[in-house]
């Protein structure tokens, strides 16, 4: 069932091979608006049958198929097809994400829109691209240099942003010849089912896109499955760990993005009143359910209280709401478990630290996953709160000593995804960020631009999307040395 104002034909099957097949469990799953706690459509659910068939159908595609031997400009042909379809459905994405995930509407359209930018900033990658490429040698005549497709892809996406982030692993595969298998979240899988029906109507050759929608035990028997040359991977570190050691045993290729804990380094020169701003209007920035979500403040001793009570100031007027009101500034949690989840973590820091602000439920909202936004202060940096991903709006202020020890709390994290130095001094925010071991850190604010690298350090994950580092992640590199000059086509 597709919910009012999504106009998905099949969303009670799956689609391998080509064409819309149903599932062999013959089961649905529900999809539940975090706004009302009402069932708003469903999808066929994949079981481990149905994850094979899919492998299959993209293994068959990838080995017999036209798609890896296309023409670069053949395969950025039919992309650029893709993307206009969606850009096309960009009303439908954007409500889509508001009605899984409870987004925002008034941030919906302009981050759907924005993702489908991304895909056409990619295409324009794969067009500039040099497939094959020749170089200096001291051995032979010429030195080839061919990054090849890496083969079958399980893209798997989380919950929090389906859209953009499915998009961007199938746009990268797409490009580099390889073929995909979607694995959308069970809670968000709507925008997936649009992204196939982009590739159907593109023309995408039957097996080189597939989508299959399944829980965890499905899902895991996806990675295992040996024909998936490569898995992509967005989502908790728990489950990337389970992930790399999968392709650990058969040498598979993975790209994980994963958890963060990432801190924000607030210098003398910048101002109380701005930092309590922005880091309020960041930590609600989708609810907090940002992996590279600023969610430690680190603090000199001396400004600690005062940025406390401007924090809870700021976080005092933030307007709690349902996601389709446009005055509303923070939605519901995507669904009953991270509420649940988050009130665990807000129960466990009463026990360590200060709770300054929020730490319940809005008492105006009698329905859905909401919870106020939440600071704590004088947070030490071994306690779970300041250890641990919450994925909410809660914020951890951290007191320190001095610079060398904001730096040392920073870094004193097994996550390593993104950062920021709050100050007006340029140079001093290069310096400090050249030390913080993360995978990005911006000034000033939660900066990211996703045609540039983005990924993490340390149990943040491997590899890179973004920019040619991104393309580079699903390719294999050949090195060809030969007695003379080919032609190359």
């Amino acid at each position: 069932m597709s919910p009012e104002g999504i106009n998905i034909r099949h969303t009670d099957r799956l689609w391998i091979g080509g064409e819309w097949v149903a599932a062999h469990s013959g089961r649905m799953i529900d999809l539940v608006s975090p706004n009302s706690e009402q069932v708003i459509g469903s999808v066929a659910e994949a079981d481990e049958s149905d994850m094979d068939a899919a492998v299959a159908a993209a293994r068959d595609a990838f080995d017999h198929g036209p798609w890896g031997r296309m023409a670069p400009a053949e395969r950025v042909a039919i992309l650029q097809a893709m993307s206009s379809h969606l850009h096309a459905r960009n009303g439908e994405i954007a409500r889509a994400w508001t009605l899984q995930m409870g987004g925002l509407a008034s941030f919906a359209g302009p981050m759907s829109a924005g993702s489908t930018m991304t895909l056409d900033g990619i295409i324009a990658m794969a067009e500039n691209f040099a497939f094959v490429e020749q170089r200096p040698s001291h051995a032979v005549h010429t030195a080839l240099i061919a990054y090849e497709p890496v083969g079958v892809v399980a893209a798997i996406a989380p919950w929090n942003g389906p859209y953009g982030i499915m998009l961007n692993k199938v746009a990268y595969a797409l490009a580099t010849g390889c073929t995909v298998i979607m694995k959308p979240s069970p809670e968000t899988p709507l925008e997936a089912c649009i992204i196939a029906e982009a590739a159907e109507a593109a023309g995408v050759p039957a097996g080189v896109v597939n989508l299959v929608c399944g829980h965890r035990e499905a899902s895991d028997h996806l990675v295992c499955n040996p024909g998936v040359d490569k898995v992509s991977f967005t989502g908790s570190t728990v489950a990337g760990k389970r992930i790399a050691s999968v392709c650990g045993e058969r040498i598979a290729r993975c790209t994980l993005e994963l958890g963060g804990k990432s801190a924000a380094i607030l210098r003398d020169d910048f101002p109380v009143e701005a930092a309590a701003k922005m880091l309020t209007g960041t930590i609600t920035l989708m609810s907090g359910q940002v992996c590279a979500m600023l969610s430690r403040v680190i603090v000199p001793q001396s400004r600690h209280d005062e940025l406390a009570d401007a924090i809870a100031a700021e976080m005092r007027q933030v307007v709690i709401g349902y996601s389709d009101d446009p005055a509303t500034q923070l939605g519901p949690l995507a669904m009953k478990r991270q509420l649940e989840r988050v009130e665990m973590y807000i129960e466990e820091g009463k026990r360590s630290a200060d709770l300054v602000t929020g730490g319940g439920r809005p008492s105006h909202l009698n329905r859905g996953y909401f919870i106020e936004p939440t600071l704590f202060a004088n947070v030490g940096n071994d306690s779970r709160i300041a250890q641990e991903e919450i994925f909410g709006p809660v914020l951890s202020l951290i007191p320190c000593v001095d610079e060398e020890d904001a730096i040392r709390i920073a870094n004193d994290s097994h996550y390593g995804l993104n950062g920021s130095v709050l100050t007006h001094d340029a140079d001093a925010a290069y310096r400090i960020a050249r030390r913080i071991r993360t995978g990005g850190v911006g000034q000033n604010g939660l900066r990211m631009d996703f045609g540039l690298p983005f990924g993490g350090f340390k149990q943040s994950g491997l590899g890179r999307e973004g920019g040619p580092e991104g393309l580079l992640g699903y390719v294999e590199t050949k090195t060809i040395l030969l007695d003379g000059a080919p032609v190359l086509a």
